[in-house]
């Protein structure tokens, strides 16, 4: 078999190292990646569009285990399409989550940027609208 990306051309095609792509055959998050004679790896179109999902999967930080289980779930065919997308449903809850934390840190940053760019000086320049307002931010729980 000479069809397919080596593992170079996958792990560039991707952004990913060769090691990521080993690692993540180690762990089961894919299928076997069928190889040429000589042993080398060959990856069809579908792997490569399959690694892409999952490494989406891993950006929003989704647990390997979690990644392996779709992954699992995705081989084992057409049958599984509502246990997979109750996987990604939940997920999406995790990660809308993530960016309500993420937006609300990101404010607190631009507010005390915003101060530093107002000469602001701690203990020495007075309470302002925007030093109320990023007291309110940082004792905010979560």
């Amino acid at each position: 078999m000479q069809d397919g990306l080596t593992i170079s051309d996958a792990s560039s095609a991707l952004g990913i190292t060769a090691h990521t792509l080993r690692y993540y055959e180690r762990a089961g998050l894919l299928p076997p990646i069928p190889r040429t004679d000589g042993g080398l790896r060959r990856y069809r179109d579908e792997d490569v569009q399959l690694l892409r999902f999952l490494a989406k999967l891993r950006l929003t930080g989704m647990p390997i285990r979690q990644v392996r289980k779709y992954s699992e779930l995705v081989r084992d065919g057409d049958h599984t399409m509502a246990a997979r997308r109750q996987i990604l449903e939940e997920h999406r809850v995790e990660v809308e989550a993530q960016i309500r934390q993420l937006q609300r840190s990101l404010e607190v940053l631009n507010l005390k940027i915003n101060l530093y760019e107002q000469g602001w000086v701690h203990g020495i320049s007075p309470t302002n609208e925007c030093t109320e307002k990023l007291q309110c931010l940082l004792e905010e729980k979560g």
